[in-house]
């Protein structure tokens, strides 16, 4: 793919964040369950119209929506849905706590939190809404975060609701599960000074990163979502919905510029990004006229007091600096066992025979690579008891591993077979397997020691003696 030289291009492009809060729901006492494992015991049908805003016109975007005719059908359960998701009963009071972490991240993005909140409708017809409108409310203006290529302004911060989620689309109707509807959602829009794609990677990282250190958002996929807005000189903005994987953003951009180089006279609209890096074109741009108060909500004064009181979070990448600091560990090893939110401290004490570096791999690389290899969960539990035999000399360092397969593959590990073997045992062995393949490289000399003794001999041990015997 040829080069893009950003700058020459005018390249203009900002994020909009969506981070899932951790709780209850909005607007009603339902947990933020956003994929209820029961079965839905409630099922009702619905056909939505658009309405005009607070310009009198109706949206375009709705109109777009409107004009498909799909009858849609909602699948709920009680267990995590009311009748506020139904459409059937006003909102209850907000959610304060909710309103607490947003302000908290207003906050921690230097942004001017707002004197009053008043929640406004913005008309969604596509089906994902009950009621034809999702509430949000503007929390926070004019912040900004530091980037590695200078400050990028954060325009806006909203509190507003989670949309259902679709479970199927046919010829002339759309399911959507109410899990999801209403939970708690930050909307956090950048300005469009974004330089580049990678650039929009980096932001997006940033953000992220920031929200994560409230400890109260989501994890997971689709907890948090990330559209972009592109544009290039003598082009329309088109807004990329839909990245789930940071690491698709900056080629999905790419793609988009160059999709847009052959293009002539192209409306704004909204793309969908697509696994393999391209979009395609889900609906016209919408615009001001699908907002207009929510008045059954009332309007919220913040006061200095309420915001003295938040404290605010330590940011993770404060805290991996002084992780790094203190133990000498790389940036990424540190910045993962940060993520796991375990005593690190704790473990070195509990395991003061072992490296410090040797637990924190196995804490991190070791469980990643054995779940990964088997398609098992290896638990902390798991690890601390096999540190736990390792420590009290009843392992090698090796047997760690082959423990943790065990534990994770058969649900238990017999400590016989990973036994220490006497040094002069192992000697003896090594000197036969030389005798036995004279013609074997030390590589396929190892293999076969280890084929024999793994676990129950340091790999570190068996090398020192067979370079030692293939010297003599």
């Amino acid at each position: 793919m040829i080069m893009i030289n950003y700058k020459e291009l005018g390249f203009k492009s900002g994020l909009e964040i969506h981070q899932q809060i951790e709780g209850r729901k909005l607007f009603c006492k339902c947990p933020a369950i956003v994929n209820d494992e029961n079965e839905p015991n409630i099922k009702f049908k619905r056909k939505l119209r658009a309405i005009a805003g607070e310009t009198g016109k109706i949206d375009r975007a709705a109109e777009f929506e409107m004009s498909k005719d799909k009858e849609v059908i909602y699948e709920a359960c009680s267990s995590s849905s009311c009748l506020v998701e139904y459409d059937e009963e006003p909102p209850h009071e907000l959610n304060k706590d909710s309103l607490d972490i947003a302000l908290q991240i207003c906050l921690l993005l230097n942004c001017k939190v707002v004197d009053s909140i008043q929640f406004m409708r913005k008309t969604v017809v596509d089906g994902s809404n009950v009621s034809g409108f999702q509430r949000t409310a503007l929390i926070g203006t004019n912040g900004f975060i530091n980037t590695s290529k200078g400050k990028v302004n954060i325009e806006t911060v909203c509190l507003e609701e989670e949309a259902a989620k679709k479970v199927k689309e046919e010829n002339n109707s759309i399911t959507y599960r109410l899990d999801r509807l209403g939970v708690g959602l930050i909307e956090i829009a950048t300005a469009p000074e974004i330089k580049d794609s990678e650039h929009a990677r980096e932001v997006a990282s940033i953000i992220g990163m920031i929200l994560r250190s409230t400890g109260k958002v989501k994890r997971g996929i689709g907890s948090i979502r990330q559209d972009v807005n592109v544009s290039i000189k003598g082009h329309n903005r088109i807004e990329i919905k839909g990245f789930q994987d940071l690491k698709n953003i900056p080629r999905t951009i790419d793609n988009e510029i160059h999709r847009q180089l052959k293009t002539k006279n192209e409306e704004g609209h909204v793309r969908k990004a697509n696994p393999d890096f391209t979009t395609e074109y889900q609906r016209p741009m919408p615009g001001a006229s699908r907002m207009y108060p929510e008045t059954d909500i009332k309007i919220i004064k913040i006061t200095k007091k309420m915001l003295d009181s938040l404290e605010l979070p330590e940011l993770i990448s404060e805290k991996t600096n002084k992780f790094i600091e203190k133990y000498k560990f790389s940036e990424e090893l540190s910045r993962e066992l940060i993520k796991m939110d375990i005593d690190f401290e704790s473990y070195i004490h509990k395991f003061s025979k072992v490296n410090p570096e040797f637990i924190a791999n196995v804490l991190v690389e070791v469980r990643k690579e054995i779940q990964s290899r088997f398609d098992k969960e290896v638990t902390i539990p798991m690890i601390e008891n096999a540190l736990g035999y390792y420590n009290e000399g009843k392992v090698g360092k090796d047997a760690v591993y082959e423990i943790l397969v065990d534990f994770a593959t058969k649900g238990d590990a017999d400590l016989k077979k990973y036994e220490q073997v006497d040094e002069k045992e192992i000697e003896k062995e090594i000197k036969e397997i030389i005798h036995k393949n004279k013609n074997l490289s030390f590589g396929a000399l190892m293999g076969e020691i280890m084929k024999k003794y793994r676990g129950k001999v340091d790999g570190k041990k068996a090398s020192e003696l067979l370079n030692k015997h293939l010297k003599q």
